[in-house]
């Protein structure tokens, strides 16, 4: 399941502090209130988790073909 990170439209609760992220399925309807204090919310766009950057070696080892621009248009295999 996904994690959502939710915010308050406006003001500030002491119950959720404001933002909470919460793992929901993809089928929920969407969230409209915060579950803790009742007051409404809004879905916060965040940034996937990604568990570490690949290096070309990684790439390579993990059966990625590792292209290098040479030109305009051009590529060629690393």
């Amino acid at each position: 399941m996904p994690l959502y990170e939710y915010e308050l439209c406006e003001g500030d609760c002491a119950v959720c502090g404001g933002k909470f992220v919460l793992r929901r399925p993809i089928s929920a309807a969407p969230l409209t209130k915060c579950p803790a204090c009742k007051k409404p919310v809004r879905k916060v766009f965040s940034s996937f988790n990604s568990p570490k950057a690949l290096s070309i070696s990684d790439a390579k080892k993990a059966g990625f073909t590792v292209l290098k621009r040479v030109g305009k248009g051009e590529y060629e295999r690393q």
